[in-house]
């Protein structure tokens, strides 16, 4: 990858200070781990983010598009080639009447501050959620009892040739922490939400519960990518890490959390090769001791 050319070739189209070499990943994931990209690419509209796909298709060049980094381990190795972070920059939100229409970068928690701004229901699960709109709608992002797919109307994507496709709820194909996107080459460019006309105190205090419970129960003083595992059919994935014996358990800097064992947090000094270790001995260990097989929510990119 001739990394000076194709910097020279994003300049054309995307402003200097949004394209950063050699960047560490770790100061761009929630885990705070991750070796290099060669290059990070931070656009800051629709065009920008077409431009930047249509140079890596024509250097053929790997790219990975990434939001917030909540939910992302890039190893040590790092990632040889190029990702496009869709976040600060690309984040506006606006609202029409009870929709909420936001550019895929812009966060969870803001998107649910702003429906209890304008007295809108729906959205209030989504507060605590670090990451945002665009990454909650390919995982179908969820927390207690709701999910994206309940409040989606419809979203803006671009195909692999740059052209733009609407997507309507039911072509989206939700399921549990899964959407079309994982299947199909497309990126997420705008988001909107249809919620529900509310009373703006009693979404208030929904919210304030939730985060009430959510700090009570998960480790929100470490960094961390939120649960590590999905939740296998029929069982929960911090009951059977917690049965296993491996609440607790650490290797290096990566630690099971001892408040909730779905959660890995980095005790501040993990690496991201720490933390798929120990991922990979709760697979083992459960897969032995109860024949299960845990499946990482969080993305894992990057070079062996």
């Amino acid at each position: 990858m001739d990394i000076f050319k194709i910097h020279n070739s994003l300049k054309k189209g995307i402003e200097a200070h949004r394209l950063i070499k050699n960047a560490p990943m770790k100061e761009y994931t929630s885990f705070k781990v991750g070796g290099e990209v060669k290059l990070l690419v931070l656009p800051g509209s629709m065009k920008e983010v077409s431009y930047a796909i249509s140079v890596c298709k024509a250097y053929d060049v790997q790219y990975y598009i990434m939001g917030k980094g909540s939910n992302l381990i890039v190893k040590e190795k790092g990632y040889d080639g190029i990702i496009i972070k869709l976040s600060d920059g690309f984040n506006e939100i606006s609202v029409q009447d009870d929709l909420i229409i936001a550019q895929s970068g812009a966060l969870m928690s803001a998107l649910a501050s702003k429906a209890s701004q304008y007295s809108l229901s729906g959205l209030e699960f989504a507060s605590g959620i670090p990451g945002t709109v665009g990454g909650a709608v390919v995982m179908n992002a969820g927390a207690y009892g709701g999910e994206m797919s309940h409040i989606t109307y419809k979203v803006k994507a671009l195909d692999p040739s740059g052209v733009e496709k609407v997507f309507s709820n039911s072509e989206l194909n939700f399921g549990y922490r899964d959407s079309i996107f994982h299947y199909e080459p497309y990126v997420v460019l705008e988001v909107h939400l249809k919620l529900i006309k509310g009373q703006q105190e009693t979404i208030k205090n929904r919210m304030k519960e939730l985060a009430d419970r959510r700090n009570s129960k998960q480790p929100m003083n470490y960094p961390s990518a939120g649960s590590i595992f999905k939740r296998p059919q029929g069982h929960y994935a911090s009951k059977l890490i917690e049965d296993a014996g491996l609440k607790g358990l650490s290797i290096g800097g990566a630690r099971v959390s001892p408040l909730h064992a779905g959660f890995i947090i980095n005790e501040g000094t993990a690496t991201s090769q720490d933390i798929l270790d120990l991922i990979a001995i709760i697979q083992s260990t459960v897969q032995d001791k109860f024949d299960i097989t845990l499946e990482p929510e969080v993305k894992i990119i990057g070079s062996d």
